[in-house]
C-alpha cells in the first residue's frame, strides 16, 4: 500500500512563491505517474501537473492556467514529488492534493490527505 503525504502549502501574496512536496512511502515505484490535482471551494477538482516516469524516459504535462508559472520534479532517492509554484495568483487558492498511479493505470489509485494554498490579493 502507498502513502502521499503532501506538504508545504500555506499562505501567500499574489505574485509570491510556494513549494508543495509529496512523499510516497510503502512502495517504490521505477516506474510510474505522480500528480498535482487541486479543488477549490464550489469547484471541482481539476488536474495540475504531472510527471511521469518510465524507461529511462521522464515526460510532464502542466494545465494550461499553471503552465510557466508551476514546475513538477522528483526526486527518485527520496520518493518525492515537489509543485514548484511561481507567480501564484489568487485563482490558485485551493486545497492541493498530490495523487499516484503504476504508469499503466488511467485513473490514479494513490491520494494524499491534501494540503491548502490560499493566495492573498
Amino acid at each position: 500500500q502507498v502513502q502521499l503525504v503532501e506538504s508545504g502549502g500555506g499562505l501567500v501574496q499574489a505574485g509570491g512563491s510556494l513549494r508543495l512536496s509529496c512523499a510516497a512511502s510503502g512502495r517504490t515505484f521505477s516506474s510510474g505517474n505522480m500528480a498535482w490535482f487541486r479543488q477549490a471551494p464550489g469547484k471541482e477538482r481539476e488536474f495540475v501537473a504531472y510527471i511521469n516516469w518510465s524507461g529511462g524516459r521522464t515526460n510532464y504535462a502542466y494545465a494550461d492556467s499553471v503552465q510557466g508559472r508551476f514546475t513538477m520534479s522528483r526526486d527518485n532517492a527520496k520518493n518525492t514529488a515537489y509543485l514548484q509554484m511561481n507567480g501564484l495568483k489568487p485563482e490558485d487558492t485551493a486545497v492541493y492534493y498530490c495523487a499516484a498511479r503504476e504508469v499503466w493505470r488511467k485513473e490514479y489509485n494513490y491520494w494524499g490527505q491534501g494540503t491548502q494554498v490560499t493566495v492573498s490579493s
